[in-house]
């Protein structure tokens, strides 16, 4: 707390006003960092498949890192789920698959590729991590109507795109030197080549 307060330039009491202890904090820093990253969930957008298009995926990768560098502490603590109570874990979990659907979504509209649609809204993802519709098996071949298969190519490449996002811009929260523009540019060319084939 001595650490806190100094670091605020505040007083003890100044900071009971606010919190109760370290932990209603945390969650405090932690809403404001979960708020932002579903801002950036809902402005993921239509990649078409044209120099436009990874311009605009670029554009967006940039403001991930941005946002992400703006609460990378915070955000870095979710991997730590001892630390913090299973609510926030979940809380964590479900804008992690809602912006893994949400960059499904925007990059496979452009291409007119059929997704089938859930009942009951939004995703949801259970307390094991387990989302519902999600393919998590299998080899994409055989595995139930085309349209399914190719549903779960497009959220496991999402997915995969998202985690690989994720750990790179963990390496920059703890201060392990990448070229940030050029890991940008490799990153946006991933990510968009990931689409590209079946």
């Amino acid at each position: 707390m001595d650490d806190i307060v100094r670091r605020a330039r505040t007083s003890h009491g100044t900071f009971y006003l606010y919190f109760a202890n370290k932990e209603d904090l945390f969650k405090a820093l932690l809403r404001d960092a979960l708020h932002d990253m579903a801002g950036i969930t809902d402005a993921f957008p239509v990649v078409t498949r044209n120099a436009a298009g990874r311009a605009a995926l670029r554009q967006w990768v940039h403001t991930f890192c941005e946002t992400y560098a703006a609460h990378s502490a915070v955000i870095r603590s979710l991997s730590q789920a001892e630390l913090i109570g299973e609510e926030v874990w979940g809380d964590g979990l479900q804008l992690l698959f809602r912006l893994s659907e949400a960059m499904t979504q925007g990059m496979t509209a452009a291409a007119g590729e059929k997704r089938p649609e859930r009942a009951g809204g939004p995703a949801q993802a259970s307390a094991d991590g387990h989302r519902p519709g999600l393919v998590v098996g299998g080899d994409g071949e055989g595995d139930g109507d085309g349209g399914e298969s190719l549903a779960g190519h497009a959220e496991l490449t999402a997915l995969a795109c998202l985690m690989m996002l994720e750990r790179v811009n963990y390496l920059w929260s703890v201060e392990v030197r990448l070229p940030r523009e050029e890991m940008v540019d490799r990153l946006t060319a991933i990510m968009f080549a990931a689409f590209q084939s079946p």
